[in-house]
């Protein structure tokens, strides 16, 4: 092979590393377009919101750890009938407190939203963009 065509193939190479990296750039820049735009949005700015007032609830925070210690305490069958009553008492609360229905659906109306732009971006490239792939390289 000649010099020139030794030039010729590695400018080739060379414009298609530079194609793809410009490509790559502009997804690049294109999501952090869409997370800035994301995290201005009402949606997202609602549940961080309704999150923070949450976090800052000392009485409704205390209320989901006791419904996640009963929850765990019937995963792992250490529960009589009486746990079970307790924790419909606690959903019963839950449900009538304010602030973690609020969160709720914040958080449910943020996942909408993201559902969305998911659906979205698997109809543009004709495949489930966010689906699992299974985890793991072995």
């Amino acid at each position: 092979m000649s010099d020139a065509q030794d030039v010729d193939d590695a400018a080739e190479g060379s414009v298609a590393v530079s194609d793809e990296e410009d490509v790559e750039d502009r997804v690049e820049a294109a999501l952090r377009e869409f997370l800035n735009t994301l995290g201005e949005s009402e949606t997202y700015q609602r549940f961080v919101a309704a999150d923070e007032a949450l976090q800052d609830d000392d009485d409704a925070m205390a209320l989901l750890r006791e419904y996640q210690r009963k929850q765990q305490q019937m995963q792992r069958g250490d529960f009589d009938g009486s746990v079970m009553a307790e924790l419909k008492q606690l959903q019963t609360e839950m449900s009538n407190n304010e602030t973690i229905q609020r969160q709720q659906a914040a958080q449910t109306e943020l996942v909408e939203l993201l559902q969305r732009t998911n659906d979205a971006i698997s109809d543009e490239i004709g495949e489930e963009f966010a689906r699992s792939t299974g985890g793991g390289c072995c």
